[in-house]
């Protein structure tokens, strides 16, 4: 067994994309990597990624990694297969930049800018982190299979953890902040930096604290990759600045074990009503 195949994770398995050799790819939308019926978000901004890194490679650039992904969210892609076009904007020294489109039946689902390039990976001058522990705390949640979302799939190969003192939904109460802190794992390995996309739309939607329970479809999400993960759990905040009428805004930081910053994510998203 090579190893290739030792190191490969269900998620990298899942989120592959497979080329037709004229720089469209294929790739299958799985139940697993859902919630209820609806492909998660994260899951498909590393399909879109993933889909930029390997075209670049197949025109024989250098590797590259995501550093930007910008995504609209136009229509809500069911599972099964997709097609992912892509078409190369810039290629440069440091930063190349990549459009990619998630196709369905002719639809299209999920537009994308990916930004790529090579992520640093020493200490950075200056950080600014939120004060988490490494490993969730002895009272931490883990995230069950059903939610108020719908079946959350990816459990079966995520640990998830939830600070239960951020998240008072969870007992009922409709009166704390939009404002949670979680921690994710992979159970069979460890994560990379596409991990780290799906890492930073993880959470249950923040305005459930508001007594805003359900689905939240997201319209539109950035996610910034700032360094490769180290191996462990991923910490992550996530807090909004606003919720006005249908729209909230919800922001995710994404910080590894050795408490670097791995990951931002910034998304606008409709909010479920409130409850009567």
């Amino acid at each position: 067994m090579s190893r290739v195949e030792q190191t490969e994770t269900a998620f990298d398995a899942a989120t592959a994309v497979r080329s037709l050799g004229d720089g469209t790819f294929t790739a299958t939308l799985k139940a697993e990597w859902s919630i209820a019926n609806h492909p998660h978000g994260g899951f498909l901004l590393a399909l879109l990624a993933k889909a930029a890194t390997a075209v670049l490679q197949e025109r024989g650039e250098p590797t590259a990694e995501p550093l930007v992904v910008n995504a609209e969210f136009l229509h809500a892609p069911a599972l099964g297969p997709v097609l992912l076009r892509t078409d190369v904007r810039k290629v440069g020294r440091r930063a190349s930049v990549v459009s990619v489109t998630l196709e369905q039946r002719g639809r299209s689902c999920v537009e994308a800018r990916v930004t790529t390039g090579r992520l640093p990976m020493r200490r950075p001058e200056w950080s600014d982190v939120p004060q988490l522990p490494a490993d969730p705390p002895a009272g931490a949640v883990p995230v069950a299979a059903e939610t108020s979302e719908g079946r959350f799939h990816l459990a079966e190969f995520l640990e998830v953890r939830v600070d239960p003192a951020t998240a008072g939904y969870l007992v009922g109460r409709d009166g704390d902040p939009p404002r949670l802190k979680l921690w994710v794992r992979p159970r069979d390995g460890a994560g990379d930096v596409y991990f780290a996309l799906l890492a930073g739309d993880l959470n249950p939607p923040v305005v459930a604290n508001l007594g805003r329970v359900g689905w939240a479809p997201t319209v539109q999400l950035t996610a910034y990759l700032r360094t490769r993960p180290a191996p462990g759990w991923l910490r992550i905040l996530v807090e909004s600045r606003s919720v006005n009428e249908a729209w909230f805004d919800s922001d995710a930081t994404v910080v590894d074990s050795q408490g670097r910053l791995v990951a931002q994510a910034r998304q606008l998203a409709l909010a479920p009503a409130p409850q009567s």
